[in-house]
């Protein structure tokens, strides 16, 4: 990931897949609260970046969306 940032930039639509893989990634080793943290960065860029209405925008949003709602149940 730092890799991608240094040599891409952390604006470039490659760094923001990387971001968002490894998002999924924490996800599903239980490390939700750095899931919920990386993937809020990465939707943040991607508003910027491609834009609110691009396919890749929206997705993280749901992402995000259903990660939360998970983390409100599970917390009491």
């Amino acid at each position: 990931m730092e890799t991608r940032k240094r040599v891409l930039g952390e604006e470039h639509p490659s760094t923001l897949t990387s971001m968002n893989n490894l998002a999924f990634t924490f996800k599903f080793q239980g490390r939700n609260d750095e899931a919920i943290l990386l993937l809020k960065t990465c939707l943040q860029l991607q508003k910027q970046i491609l834009g609110p209405q691009h396919p890749d925008t929206e997705s993280s949003l749901k992402s995000l969306n259903e990660w939360q709602m998970e983390e409100m149940v599970i917390l009491p």
